[in-house]
This record gives C-alpha cells, sequence and structure tokens, in this order.
C-alpha cells in the first residue's frame, strides 16, 4: 500500500476554521474522572538496581482514592515555543493486510468521513493539517468496517496516539452511557496524556471519559462502595482496571474497541502480560468483534511472534528497525573517563549551550542515580527537576505539569518517561546512563534506547542525543546498540571542548 500525502489547501483551511468559529459551540465537554483507587507502584525505573517488574497494589489496599483532577493537569499551550518545528521525514511503513477488505490512504482528515465535531476539534482547536503517514495508512484500517484489529509499528513521535484516539471516539454511541472503548497503558503519565488528547479531540462531541490509574490519597472510599463506571471511554494502567474489573466496577459487556498503548511492553513476560491477557479474554467473552489495536514504536521478535499469535486476522503495519533510528534526531557518543566527567559534561557543556535551546530530559538507569545526580547539579547553581518512580503520585503529577509547562527546563528522569512521553519543546536528551536489561546487564535495551532518543525531535522537529560513555563496557554496550540498528553513531571529539559540543549542536540545526 502506498500513501500519497497532500496538506490541506491553504485556500480551504480558512473556510474549515471560519465555518467552524460560526457554528455552535456545543456543550460537550468530557466529564470529569471519577474517584481512584491506589495502587504503589511505578514501571520503568529501579530501586537500588533492582527494576520493579508489577503494577499490583499492597494487600488489601482495595479502596478508591479521591478525585484526579486531570484538568488541573492540562499543559498551557500558551507557555510553550519551540522554534525548530519542521515537517516529519518520509519513512517507509510496510503494510500486510488479511482478507479482501479494500483500503484507500487518507490524504486528509475529510477523507476518513470523521464526524463534523471531531474536523473542528482537529483543524481549530489543535491545528492539524494533514494526516502524518502512520495515520493516513492506518486509520482507514481503524475505521472501515469490518473493523479488523491492528498491529502497528512507527516511529516515535510520527502521530499513533492520534490514530488510537481517533478509532476510540469514533466507535462510541453518546446515547449509550456505558465503557465502550478501553485504553491501556504501562503508566500513569502516559494514561494521563493520551486523556489530555482525547479530550481536546473529543471536546464537540459529548463523550465521557474517565482515568483508571494509581493514586496516593489520604482519603479513601471503600471500592464496593463507589458507583459503576459508566464513563464511554477509560483509559488507564492495566493494575488498576482489572482492580475496577474483579470489582464488577467497570462492565466489559459495551466494549468494541481496546487499545494497547507502548503494546511491546504491555504483552511482553517482564511488562503487564498476565494482566492484558486477562483483560483482553475478559472483553472477548463478552463481545468476540471487540476491535484490538496494538499500537508502539518498538516490537522485538518474541513480541511480535507473541502478537501476531494472538491477533490472528488483523492487519499489520510495520517499519524496519533500521529505519527507527530517528535521522531529525543527531546521535554522539561522548567519552569521559569517569563519573565527574560525565556530570562536568552536563554542567559545564550541555547546560550553558543548552540554555539556549529548548527543554532537555537527562536519563538514568536507577533511583539512586537520579538522586545523585540532582544534587550534585544542584551543589553546582542547576536548577533542574527529577521523577522517578518512588514519588507519591501527585508529586510526579507535579513535577510532569511543570515541566511541560515551561517552568522547568531539565528533567532528570527514570526510565519511567522513556516511553510515551510527549513534550514538543524536547529537542536534547542525555543518556547519563545507557539502558540496559536487567536480567543480562550485559546486554543493551535496544527498545528503551530508541524509547529514549524519541523523547527528542518529536514529530519530525530536529533534536540532538548526547550518550556518556564511561569505561570500555558503556563503549561495548554502545557498540552493540549502533549494530542492532545498523546505524554508527557519531562522536565528539573531546568531552572537555566546548567547541566540540558546539559544532555538534550547530550539525542537527539546534545553534
Amino acid at each position: 500500500m502506498t500513501a500519497h500525502l497532500f496538506s490541506v489547501s491553504s485556500a480551504f483551511l480558512p473556510l474549515i476554521r471560519n465555518f467552524y468559529s460560526m457554528a455552535d459551540n456545543k456543550n460537550g465537554s468530557v466529564a470529569g474522572t471519577e474517584k481512584l483507587p491506589e495502587v504503589k507502584r511505578s514501571w520503568g525505573d529501579e530501586v537500588d538496581d533492582v527494576a520493579e517488574q508489577t503494577e499490583s497494589a499492597p494487600s488489601g489496599s482495595g479502596d478508591i482514592a479521591e478525585e484526579l483532577n486531570v484538568g488541573a493537569l492540562v499543559i498551557d499551550e500558551n507557555k510553550m515555543v519551540n522554534k525548530f518545528l519542521d515537517e516529519p521525514e518520509d519513512s517507509s511503513i510496510r503494510a500486510v493486510t488479511s482478507g479482501d477488505t479494500p483500503y484507500t490512504s487518507a490524504a486528509t482528515f475529510e477523507d476518513l468521513n470523521l464526524a463534523p465535531e471531531l474536523l473542528q476539534a482537529l483543524y481549530v482547536d489543535m491545528k492539524f493539517e494533514r494526516p502524518s503517514k502512520i495515520q493516513a495508512i492506518s486509520l482507514p484500517m481503524i475505521l472501515t468496517p469490518p473493523y479488523k484489529d491492528l498491529i502497528a509499528q512507527a516511529h516515535n513521535g510520527s502521530g499513533k496516539t492520534t490514530c488510537f484516539v481517533l478509532g476510540m471516539l469514533s466507535r462510541v454511541n453518546p446515547n449509550l452511557k456505558a465503557t465502550q472503548a478501553l485504553c491501556l497503558c504501562p503508566t500513569r503519565e502516559l494514561a494521563i496524556q493520551n486523556l489530555e488528547v482525547l479530550r481536546k479531540m473529543g471536546k464537540y462531541m459529548g463523550i465521557t471519559s474517565e482515568c483508571a490509574v494509581p493514586m496516593d490519597s489520604t482519603n479513601y472510599i471503600p471500592i464496593a462502595k463507589r458507583a459503576p463506571i459508566t464513563a464511554q471511554i477509560v483509559i488507564g494502567t492495566p493494575g488498576t482496571v482489572k482492580k475496577w474489573m474483579s470489582a464488577k466496577k467497570l462492565s466489559t459487556r459495551d466494549i468494541n474497541i481496546l487499545v494497547f498503548d507502548e503494546a511491546d511492553h504491555m504483552l511482553a513476560e517482564d511488562g503487564f502480560k498476565d494482566d492484558s491477557l486477562r483483560i483482553m479474554k475478559d472483553i472477548e467473552r463478552n463481545n468476540a468483534h471487540c476491535q484490538v489495536l496494538l499500537f508502539s514504536a518498538t516490537f522485538n521478535d518474541v513480541v511480535r511472534n507473541f502478537v501476531s499469535r494472538v491477533v490472528k486476522d488483523g492487519n499489520q503495519l510495520f517499519v524496519k528497525k533500521e529505519e527507527l533510528s530517528l535521522e531529525a534526531v543527531k546521535q554522539y557518543n561522548v567519552h569521559c573517563p569517569d563519573e565527574l566527567a560525565k556530570i562536568a559534561v552536563i554542567k559545564d557543556k550541555i547546560f550553558e549551550l543548552g540554555q539556549k535551546l529548548g527543554q532537555t530530559i537527562i536519563f538514568v538507569r536507577t533511583r539512586n542515580s537520579a538522586s545523585m545526580l540532582h544534587k550534585s547539579l544542584v551543589e553546582y547553581g542547576w536548577q533542574c527537576s527529577t521523577i522517578q518512580g518512588a514519588l507519591k503520585q501527585e508529586d510526579r503529577d507535579k513535577i510532569v505539569k511543570e515541566f511541560k509547562d515551561g517552568l522547568t527546563k531539565v528533567l532528570i528522569s527514570t526510565d519511567l518517561l522513556a516511553r510515551g512521553f510527549d513534550q514538543a519543546q524536547v529537542n536534547l536528551v542525555v543518556n547519563y546512563d545507557l539502558p540496559v536489561k536487567y536480567d543480562t546487564p550485559s546486554e543493551p535495551d535496544c527498545e528503551v534506547y530508541l524509547h529514549r532518543i524519541g523523547r527528542a525531535g518529536r514529530f519530525g522537529r530536529k533534536g540532538v542525543v548526547f550518550n556518556l560513555l564511561c569505561g570500555d563496557r558503556d563503549t561495548m554496550i554502545m557498540g552493540k546498540i549502533e549494530s542492532h540498528f545498523g546505524h554508527k553513531i557519531a562522536e565528539v571529539p573531546s568531552w572537555q571542548s566546548e567547541q566540540d559540543f558546539e559544532a555538534a549542536l550547530k550539525a542537527a540545526g539546534l545553534l
């Protein structure tokens, strides 16, 4: 299947915007969230070099925490400025269709027969002009009867979230006050972010939604006393969703579309495979025709083979791993003699030059590394914030919101934010520690590396990544990452030279 993409005519867009600005704005804002259960857990980071691998709540914590005010977490778009916006580069997406249903790539969102209320939100509120390539190819597959399942892989920042959000909004009957669409995510941060996108796109549709994520609170209501969920779309983490289902507060009877965001981790043995499969099977018992959508930037061979067995009669979209290294993002290796040199590089080179740029995320492997690095940088007089799984949920929300609002420019993070975290102003990523597999630390985690660097260069924007290498082990691990993607990464000649770092940023188009 070949996708031909065309921009909506510049003469046509003002007509759309004028039409919608004159239209009667319906009072169709999405309903607020209900009270949520507390689960003290996070995915994707480590405590004292021991990884957290489950999302289960402590025993006896079957309560619902106080209401999650997602509206308070919405980012202030007036504070967001990015000077490096480019059109996303093209990529080859291989489509394998199932059955004889014809699919035609969408050149415009009008080609998809979306509801006028959806087009209004896309064009006027969200300033979309045309579908990205993954959207142009996947949305006809998602929205065309008989609504086949879809396994979709595409670049970070290519617009995958829009695909499944439009799919969910398009499949909901506004007159049925019951849950009809469910999206599962690996972290509460990603679930909240997806809900923000959903509410922007569904602003004029009158569709209700709810976020099912872990919460910290001192005010508890027993889960048995809460009212059944009636939100038409639920987005959440698998542990919380499973708890709601087990308590018979979330019915799966009317769910006709199930989405897995970051599907490779959701269905991996060391991820959320058990919970995800239980939820999927429960839905299938009530609705054998429920459409399943699996989206991620990465699918390793083991997960891909498993997913292909789970989704036997679905469509597939894949990108070769050699094409996933994000050419818009320039990657550099920096050889440092020791840990102190790595800190010196950050504070004296990257921060000094980075003040002229947008925002920076520094990825570390463990919570201890995050705390150590934060303390060192603060002692040198640099302002930064740190996020990791040991923090209270409301503190994590506050840190993410401040970063998204641009109130902080540097964020130190474990792999909690490696996947799916979407902040357009991030154009600089530092791998203070390289990502390695938990069970075999001499082997790189290439999927996590790809997700990390994908935090820069969102949707075709320019970005740069500095990998700080210390010793033969780091050099060996980075060599394996380069071999995996078939991509040789350039080197900054000297970790002590400000001119070398400045030249790297200029080559990336950021200076």
